[in-house]
């Protein structure tokens, strides 16, 4: 099964090379694509001096301009798309995914799983380091959006996942409006209503110990914005469509 590992990144020089040494090790086998949007410190020269040295496994794409974590994957997954790759692979460049697990996510893949999501938020699941206000928005904007949109899913949040790429080919990636961590939100709920199987597999997921985190309040409330408006605009179409039914 030829993988694609996605690697997004803005200023993660302090991690860009362990996380690589690391995907390395456990999934060798594994191709990876670091997506760099406008980085001004040294991520980039980290990456393009192991280009030549890893026999074309390693990838750079160089963006000027920072567009977000949404935009980034979706551009990326037109790369593995038209490279015909078979699985692509979600996973933050700041080490809080440990890239021991993929090996167990990838053979629910080849088990024909259409998406594999890493989970804090499923019985075995942990977060370590986060202060308990981050930890409780992060839960709560999880069961927000369970409850909002009805998804049956613990941590539709998590940035750490494995997608097969016959079920990218089923959803609309033209159409996907979130830039932040709402975009994974915004992937679930699509690949739920495109009828795809998805499984959540325990993860601990630890806070970065080097960098600084890019979250904020602008990607907070864009996914709220968000959730609320498609949970309006999916109430709204059914409430038309038993009123059809019943005229």
């Amino acid at each position: 099964m030829r993988t694609l590992v996605i690697v997004p990144t803005h200023n993660e020089a302090e991690n860009i090379g362990a996380l690589l040494d690391a995907l390395n090790f456990h999934v060798g086998d594994a191709d990876v694509l670091v997506i760099d949007d406008a980085s001004n410190d040294d991520t980039r020269s980290i990456v393009r001096g192991r280009l030549d040295a890893h026999d074309g496994y390693l990838q750079l794409v160089e963006r000027d301009e920072k567009r977000g974590l949404g935009d980034a994957y979706v551009y990326a997954f037109a790369i593995a798309l038209d490279q015909k790759y078979d699985a692509v692979v979600e996973i933050d460049a700041d080490l809080s995914h440990d890239p021991a697990i993929l090996p167990t996510m990838l053979d629910l893949t080849r088990r024909g799983i259409d998406v594999v999501i890493g989970s804090r938020y499923v019985p075995g699941g942990s977060v370590v380091g986060w202060p308990r206000r981050r930890t409780w928005l992060s839960r709560w904007g999880n069961r927000y959006a369970a409850i909002a949109l009805g998804l049956a899913i613990n941590d539709a949040t998590a940035g750490y996942r494995v997608y097969r790429t016959e079920t990218l080919r089923r959803i609309d990636l033209g159409a996907i409006r979130a830039e932040g961590y709402g975009f994974q939100i915004e992937m679930t709920y699509r690949a739920i209503a495109a009828g795809c199987s998805i499984v959540e597999v325990p993860v601990t997921f630890r806070d970065r110990v080097a960098g600084s985190s890019k979250m904020s309040g602008n990607i907070v409330r864009e996914a709220f914005v968000l959730v609320t408006w498609w949970a309006i605009r999916d109430a709204v179409t059914l409430r038309r469509r038993r009123r059809a039914y019943n005229e």
